[in-house]
């Protein structure tokens, strides 16, 4: 079974040093120092978010060794994936991006666009006997941790 909650939070330690940043700021403006202020976007801003590291567990969870099993498709897709998929009439999964069920499928690195608020990765399955003949697509998740992680959407790169 994947996983479809954050399995760790971000504790108060990065708010308070952000507290601690502004305070020093406002310090030194009553002073009227300057200040060059390098507060840490990545701890406050990021505190609700999923980071890549989770996102690729996620998504290797999500697709296993040869493409997403029942329980994921039901409660591991956007309602606008599922609409994707039940509008899809040409004969391929949308999930994989193909017609068959892949020999073995490998979640490359995450890349997460905070300003954007998502994550993807690109995904390879193999075919063939051995797995030697190989495809990608990538796969979309959205990095609010406010709601359970879902795969959002998928691009085949042919217009699917």
């Amino acid at each position: 079974m994947f996983r479809t909650t954050r399995t760790s939070r971000a504790t108060s330690a990065p708010r308070s040093s952000r507290r601690l940043t502004l305070a020093a700021a406002g310090a030194a403006a009553a002073f009227g120092l300057s200040l060059a202020v390098a507060a840490p976007a990545t701890a406050a801003d990021t505190a609700d978010r999923y980071t890549a590291d989770e996102i690729h567990t996620y998504l290797e969870d999500f697709y296993g060794e040869h493409g997403p099993d029942a329980f994921a498709r039901k409660y591991g897709v956007s309602s606008y994936l599922k609409e994707r998929m039940a509008d899809n009439d040409t004969g391929y999964d949308l999930l994989v991006c193909a017609q068959n069920d892949p020999l073995s499928i490998d979640v490359g690195p995450v890349v997460t666009a905070q300003s954007a608020g998502v994550g993807w990765a690109t995904v390879t399955t193999h075919w063939g006997s051995t797995g030697e003949d190989t495809a990608t697509f990538t796969a979309y998740v959205m990095l609010d941790a406010t709601r359970p992680i879902l795969l959002q959407d998928v691009d085949c790169g042919f217009g699917g």
